[in-house]
């Protein structure tokens, strides 16, 4: 299963409780970039560069680390993906890995928010977090990036069957609440 959601939708937060609530492993391409620049690594130099401009990491160095992730161990029972794939190359490219482990996607859960909602939040995290990545200007960028690139994939799980939306407004629990209704369906 994979979660989609612009920044600051909370499919992170959704991704973690639906990984708890189904016993299965998140990975978060988000969680994978903040551990390689904590790391201090070469490639985690380059990720927060990309990341303070507000761009997005480039889709061989991603490819690469997730790639790396699913064929660990923790994730033959299946695993919810947060954050990828994110464009149409990276969907041919999560299909090839996929087909080397065995694994299939079932669900692709989509969380929609408002615009000025998800810029709200994104500030209030900014402010609590001290994250750079986490400017009006920036999270304008990456929400138009985010929907320029998105939308392609979005319309090839719907056309396969796989796509449900979930109003990813109100509380968590309310978030989480829809999210297991659209497990169930």
């Amino acid at each position: 299963m994979l979660i989609i959601g612009p920044p600051g939708s909370g499919k992170g937060t959704q991704a973690e409780r639906l990984s708890r609530h189904l016993g299965i492993s998140c990975v978060s391409t988000g969680e994978i970039f903040r551990e390689q620049v904590r790391l201090g690594t070469a490639l985690g130099r380059e990720v927060m560069a990309h990341l303070d401009s507000g761009d997005l990491v480039p889709d061989s160095v991603t490819n690469e680390l997730v790639r790396e992730r699913l064929n660990r161990e923790d994730l033959r029972n299946g695993f919810i993906l947060d954050g990828y794939p994110r464009n149409s190359a990276q969907v041919s490219e999560l299909e090839a890995i996929l087909a080397v482990t065995g694994h299939r996607l079932d669900m692709a859960l989509q969380l929609t928010v408002d615009d000025e909602e998800l810029i709200r939040r994104m500030l209030m995290r900014a402010a609590l977090t001290r994250r750079s990545d986490d400017t009006e200007d920036i999270m304008r960028h990456r929400l138009a990036l985010y929907y320029q690139e998105t939308h392609p994939i979005t319309s090839l799980y719907l056309q396969s069957g796989i796509l449900v939306n979930v109003d990813g407004s109100g509380t968590e629990d309310q978030v989480f609440e829809r999210s297991v209704v659209a497990l169930t369906k």
